[in-house]
């Protein structure tokens, strides 16, 4: 016979609502297990508490935990009182089918006991996949856009100054001039440490007007530079 653990969730807002009552998430989860002949072990609450990090919610990991030391199925009466972001869902999901367990959401019909669920599952996941990529690209892409209009980005890298309008970025001919400095010492074969020994020397002040260079700052700025 199969077995389950159950997890109920109810944020302050939520109480007043008879929908998402504690009361109506447990009654739902025994009718479910009820009518699908699984036993149920226990209910996990996490009363007062809002969907955010899985990990500050003491029912939840509790839930999660027995599920995968028993191998029995979660089930929660829908995906938002498990977890408020699709990542945190799929974070769970994986987490239980690694240890033999899974998950039903009795909302949504998701049920990873079944070829179909966990089809319906690993969709959910493709698609967080797919935001995160989005995401990261629209990121990239606004970086470059600034860069290319010589907008600053973060910090103002050595070689330029900030202008007026505080976002666009001017050269420093003296800074420049030392980054043309470092490539040729670079080229001739000169380590790190030495070329910072050798700008110190020569009374050439990094960008934050710190009393000497290092080898560190001199790396940053070939990477960057190359």
């Amino acid at each position: 016979m199969k077995t389950a653990i159950g997890y109920c969730r109810v944020s302050t807002e939520d109480q007043a609502s008879e929908g998402v009552s504690l009361e109506a998430q447990r009654a739902k989860i025994a009718a479910w297990c009820l009518a699908n002949d699984v036993e149920l072990l226990d209910i996990q609450t996490d009363a007062g508490l809002s969907g955010g990090r899985s990990d500050n919610r003491p029912g939840l990991q509790a839930a999660i935990d027995r599920a995968c030391k028993t191998k029995a199925v979660l089930v929660v009466y829908s995906l938002s009182r498990l977890a408020r972001s699709t990542r945190d869902t799929i974070d769970i999901g994986e987490r239980l089918d690694k240890a033999g367990a899974d998950l039903v959401s009795l909302s949504e019909k998701i049920d990873t006991t079944t070829a179909a669920g966990k089809m319906i599952f690993r969709m959910l996941a493709v698609l967080a996949e797919f935001e995160r990529d989005q995401v990261s690209e629209r990121t990239k892409f606004a970086l470059a856009h600034k860069r290319a209009k010589s907008q600053r980005v973060g910090a103002i890298p050595y070689g330029f100054d900030l202008a007026p309008d505080g976002e666009t970025l001017l050269p420093n001919e003296r800074e420049q001039e030392t980054i043309e400095v470092i490539h040729e010492l670079r080229r001739r074969g000169m380590s790190l440490r030495a070329i910072a020994e050798a700008l110190t020397n020569d009374q050439r002040t990094p960008k934050k007007g710190a009393p000497q260079w290092t080898h560190t700052t001199i790396a940053r700025i070939v990477a960057r530079t190359a």
